[in-house]
């Protein structure tokens, strides 16, 4: 023995095995200080191992040649002799010795109250000394295996060790087993380790079967291990990017709520673990709320994160931090709203002892810039943000000027002051070239300088930013395209549009070809090829019904946007059966219109269009007032109410110069506007009024898209 210790090859014959074990075991721990009890693997020496030591040989009387072994081969593996280790431990016979192994186990670890006091287990089952002895053995082979590289074997020597256990306990531990068990020790060990050494081996779903194999039984782990394996197995789940299914025997343990997925499955373990913190019965672990932000994201639980967040204990995140990911998680959820409630809460009064949180104010910024009318919170929270950065982080501060610059866009949209209008259209002009020099790589700057010229005519810069834009997304961009389309059919180049979006419906996926037909189908109408444009429009209605019976949409929002798509297309088809007094299809279209949405004030104004054009003035009013009824600031029912009215003539003219001056306030570039202005002034003998009113309108009419940029 002596001699393999220092390297030497040896080996025991029959009637050469040692016969002083109490010798050997009292040699082997003099030299190498060692420890006997069995999951010790600390060098130092005291009296009380060594008494352990002789506990164990009094207990067996002998020391075998299997005992042997594993004292000499864990003090191999002490001193890192990895090769020399597992010579000596694979002249263990594991196979030979499980049977005895397991009903050592299992007799010698029976409840206190199921053996009557002073009756002892038979004398030939082995000691718990010696079992725990082996099963240390076995672990310290696996664990060279491991130093060694061998992964797979050292998974399978590891198995062995749980397979003994499980036999001898089938039902999990038996609460007799005294918590400071050397043999409990080991199984614990083994089982925290078995699924590492799978992993390393790239066998995941032995990995994730060993996981759950640790989990699904009472095995007397303590909160820490318990917590520690569930946080292993689901991020195994959520990352390993292999679907293990849920065997028959472990669905049992969930009942009622068994998962059908690994996302659901570790889902689940993260909100028991999740449940564990809030119970303060384990420490705060901030990769715990990493793994839930990414699980619940995956499957769209974005409210129930945002609970989960609440439950925080205070001093984890900061106020504003918590904010922070209560807003994004409500955002996601599609409640933008809710989100920017709670992000102003950090600019409220109560808040200003408080350090402002940028990621906030930047949050809240984009928010208002997805939704026009909060525009002027959104150049609040811009300027915050700009003001924060203090000039130093210059990327960030790139990111405000550019939601900054589009909310100015906004506000100049809506404002009903023509000095304030250009003011604001100004300084939107100002910020978007501001972020531009700064954020030069990103293409979404790029598109809303673009957009903004386009809104206030400065087509030839909008053209370059266009193409600039799509050169930086490798032409994906469905957006670019159309911009690109809108502002060279505003510089009346139909025909070159037209070939703008055919390109760029070969360039994008089928999903994005609605919308491209409808634009193609505009500007054939602009062409003045009606033929063409039914065509066009028959093909998109026939794909949207295609995509209905597939129910190929997976939100509320595309949904909603397929719906309003469709109503457009009845109601462009009602426009051009109208121009062509086709009375009939003009009213069948409507009615198709009105089945989608009846509540839309485009319908409305529609069917004025449509009674107008036969001359039936009065219901044609009637129904414009309608679609006023539903939305106030509908301008093109406004323009065309004015025009009814011009034609009655007398006291009509100042009404209709009203509702023309509410329309131009609304939206100054509507040339249809300036026109019935026009032949109202010059009908009231306002010669240079009215020449400029039409001059206006031409130019206006020139540069106007076939739709709105906005």
């Amino acid at each position: 023995m002596l001699c393999t210790c220092s390297g030497q090859q040896f080996q025991f014959e029959e009637n050469e095995m040692p016969q002083s074990p109490e010798s050997l075991a009292t040699r082997d721990f003099s030299v190498s200080g060692l420890s006997s009890k069995t999951g010790d693997w600390d060098s130092k020496f005291d009296d009380s191992q060594v008494d352990d030591v002789e506990s164990t040989l009094k207990e067996t009387l002998s020391l075998n040649y299997e005992e042997a072994r594993a004292l000499l081969g864990r003090l191999e593996y002490q001193r890192g002799n990895f090769d020399a280790a597992l010579q000596v431990f694979q002249g263990i016979d594991v196979r030979g010795l499980r049977p005895r192994m397991i009903k050592a186990i299992a007799e010698r670890t029976q409840h206190r109250k199921s053996r009557p006091k002073g009756e002892n287990v038979q004398v030939n089952v082995m000691s718990m000394h010696s079992v725990s002895l082996l099963l240390e053995a076995i672990l310290l082979k696996s664990k060279s295996l491991e130093q060694l590289g061998r992964h797979k074997d050292a998974a399978l020597e590891c198995k062995n060790i749980l397979d003994i256990v499980e036999s001898a306990w089938p039902y999990g531990m038996p609460e007799g087993v005294r918590g400071e068990s050397k043999l409990k020790e080991m199984f614990h060990k083994a089982l925290e380790l078995l699924p590492k050494l799978w992993k390393q081996a790239g066998f995941l779903e032995e990995a994730i079967s060993a996981y759950r194999r640790a989990l699904v039984r009472p095995w007397s782990l303590d909160l820490k291990r318990w917590a520690s394996l569930q946080k292993d197995l689901a991020t195994v789940l959520l990352y390993g990017g292999a679907e293990v299914p849920l065997p028959p025997q472990f669905q049992q343990v969930w009942a009622h709520m068994t998962p059908t997925s690994n996302i659901e499955e570790a889902v689940l373990l993260l909100l028991i673990l999740m449940r564990k913190v809030a119970f303060q019965e384990i420490n705060w672990d901030a990769e715990i709320m990493d793994h839930l932000i990414y699980a619940l994201s995956l499957s769209g639980q974005f409210e129930l994160l945002a609970g989960h967040v609440e439950q925080v204990l205070p001093g984890i995140y900061s106020r504003g931090e918590r904010w922070y990911l209560l807003a994004l998680c409500y955002s996601a959820a599609g409640l933008d709203d809710l989100a920017l409630n709670i992000l102003k809460k950090g600019l409220g009064h109560s808040e200003r002892k408080h350090k402002l949180h940028l990621p906030s104010l930047l949050l809240g910024a984009k928010l208002c810039y997805k939704n026009p009318s909060h525009a002027w919170e959104g150049i609040n929270f811009a300027m915050k943000a700009i003001e924060f950065t203090n000039n130093q982080e210059k990327h960030l501060r790139g990111v405000a000027s550019h939601l900054l610059g589009v909310c100015y866009g906004y506000c100049a949209q809506s404002s009903i002051s023509d000095s304030q209008r250009l003011r604001l259209q100004s300084e939107s002009l100002k910020s978007l070239q501001h972020a531009a020099t700064i954020e030069k790589d990103d293409p979404e700057v790029v598109y809303s300088l673009g957009r903004e010229n386009a809104i206030q005519r400065n087509l030839n810069t909008a053209v370059e930013s266009a193409i600039k834009y799509l050169d930086m997304v490798a032409g994906s961009s469905v957006s670019g395209w159309k911009l690109l389309a809108l502002v060279v059919s505003a510089e009346q180049n139909f025909k070159d549009a037209e070939a703008i979006v055919d390109l760029a419906i070969d360039e994008t996926g089928k999903v994005d070809h609605l919308d491209f037909l409808w634009l193609k189908a505009s500007l054939q109408v602009a062409q003045e090829q009606p033929r063409n444009a039914i065509d066009t429009y028959r093909i998109l209605l026939a794909m949207i019904q295609v995509q209905k019976e597939l129910k190929s949409w997976s939100s509320d929002s595309e949904v909603k946007a397929v719906k309003d798509l469709e109503m457009e297309a009845w109601l462009d088809l009602s426009f051009i059966y109208t121009k062509l007094e086709s009375w009939t299809d003009s009213y069948v279209c409507l009615e198709k219109a009105k089945s989608v949405e009846i509540f839309s004030p485009k319908c409305w104004h529609a069917t004025g269009m449509l009674l107008e054009a036969q001359s039936l003035h009065a219901d044609a009013l009637v129904a414009f007032s309608v679609a006023l009824s539903i939305e106030p600031d509908y301008v093109p029912s406004m323009v065309s109410i004015a025009a009814v009215l011009r034609m009655f003539g007398g006291k009509s003219l100042s009404l209709a110069r009203s509702f023309l001056m509410n329309a131009l306030h609304l939206e100054p570039t509507n040339h249809n506007a300036w026109l019935n202005l026009g032949c109202i002034s010059k009908a009231e003998g306002s010669l240079h009024h009215a020449a400029d009113c039409f001059q206006a309108a031409y130019e206006l009419r020139q540069s106007s898209p076939v739709q709105n940029f906005t």
